[in-house]
């Protein structure tokens, strides 16, 4: 099943490539760039606090209508997709500070931020290259990076069904990341071929598909660590053992995968079809990079569950509601960013707090507000458990002293 999937994605993107490919120029980031300084100066310069939104429409206008329109935040985030989220931060931050009438000072040194790290980006990219080994990393780091995430929750819950003896329903995990792939190309097909997709749109799309999907993970997380005690499961799986899961259940599972495979899967086609089109005659170098990380993610694949079927049921448990756990809220910190981006909810900038992109973790109240939704409940039922293991240890010294 796995390798058919595999396949069908390889021939999807063979038969996408040539149709972006001869549609799509080279971007020429250092033009660009200069574009975006040059008329951004023009509007930082004509700031005024008193009427801040027509500067931060003008930042917003060079974000979506020359950053993203002219295919250099994929191309960027092809081949570092740390710098196109802090680029992206960036410009959110000035277009946060503008909107909400800050000193004009205070808006001047987040646009001296983003124009010098734009600068740095221009001058980076004229001294990349283009070689059989450059497309090769570049290919296997796209498919690596984008599908870490998907495999780990893949994983986790094809594992969760064997170990609960319902091996047998392992095909709805493989049906929700099949349909995923398929959704992924389709959307992808859309946005470069019949539609006329904003770049809006396209942000808020991402946006809502990593908070649903924070949802879900948050959801089966819970329900996971409610049976990590070893004799709750034990209980549980016998009392599975004749029927079936509810039909709910599994829907909820096999919507996990399909949300951890599509919510990045649109892009990753639209990198490789980017990447075809900016190198051409290196098919080759792409093909091998793709193949070579598909065996890296299957062998993480393969590490993941015979590491987790050594473990104890308690251990397996907590240690797979924990992962998902955490995915959760790295996916609500970057889903809100891109409804941010989208401009569907509002930026307010907290300089104090550090930007780690693989964490999920920005710069922004919003963002943070998102993770603490998830965080504080966890928080408080952590210390409920301690205080009722304190109330049960205390009960049962009084008990053995009374004895």
């Amino acid at each position: 099943m796995t390798f058919r999937l595999i396949a069908t994605v390889f021939v999807a993107l063979s038969v996408l490539a040539p149709i972006r490919a001869t549609a799509a120029d080279p971007v020429d980031i250092p033009r660009v760039i200069g574009e975006i300084i040059a008329k951004g100066d023009v509007a930082i310069k004509a700031y005024d606090p008193g009427d801040g939104f027509e500067t931060a429409d003008t930042v917003s206008s060079l974000y979506f209508d020359v950053f993203e329109d002219s295919g250099m935040e994929t191309v960027i985030g092809m081949k570092d997709a740390g710098l196109k989220t802090e680029l992206e931060s960036l410009f959110g931050r000035v277009i946060g500070l503008a909107s909400r009438g800050s000193q004009p000072e205070t808006v001047e040194t987040a646009w001296t931020d983003l124009r010098w790290r734009l600068k740095e980006t221009a001058e980076s990219q004229e001294e990349a290259t283009g070689g059989f080994v450059s497309t090769l990393f570049q290919s296997f780091l796209i498919l690596l990076r984008e599908g870490f995430e998907a495999i780990l929750v893949i994983t986790a819950l094809i594992t969760y069904l064997r170990r609960s003896d319902q091996g047998d329903k392992v095909w709805v995990i493989y049906h929700g990341t099949g349909w995923a792939l398929a959704a992924s190309l389709l959307t992808a097909y859309l946005m470069t071929s019949v539609l006329e997709v904003s770049g809006t749109s396209r942000e808020a799309l991402e946006g809502v598909t990593m908070l649903i999907a924070a949802a879900v993970l948050f959801y089966v997380s819970y329900w996971l660590l409610a049976k990590r005690e070893t004799e709750r499961w034990q209980k549980y799986v016998h009392d599975q053992v004749d029927k079936a899961l509810s039909a709910g259940r599994l829907f909820t599972l096999g919507f996990a995968a399909f949300l951890a495979v599509y919510r990045e899967g649109a892009e990753t086609v639209l990198f490789y079809l980017a990447l075809v089109a900016g190198t051409e005659g290196q098919i080759a170098a792409i093909t091998t990079g793709f193949m070579v990380a598909i065996l890296c993610l299957g062998g993480l694949f393969w590490a993941m569950r015979t590491a987790s079927f050594r473990l104890p049921l308690g251990v397996f448990f907590s240690t797979t509601a924990a992962l998902l756990y955490c995915l959760a809220v790295i996916f609500a910190g970057k889903g809100v960013l891109e409804l941010q981006e989208a401009r569907w909810v509002s930026i307010t900038p907290l300089n104090w707090i550090p930007q780690v992109e693989w964490l999920g973790l920005f710069s922004t109240a919003e963002t943070i507000a998102a993770q603490l939704v998830l965080v504080v409940p966890l928080v408080l039922a952590a210390v409920y458990w301690l205080w009722k293991r304190r109330v049960y240890a205390a009960m049962k010294a009084k008990n053995a002293q009374s004895c």
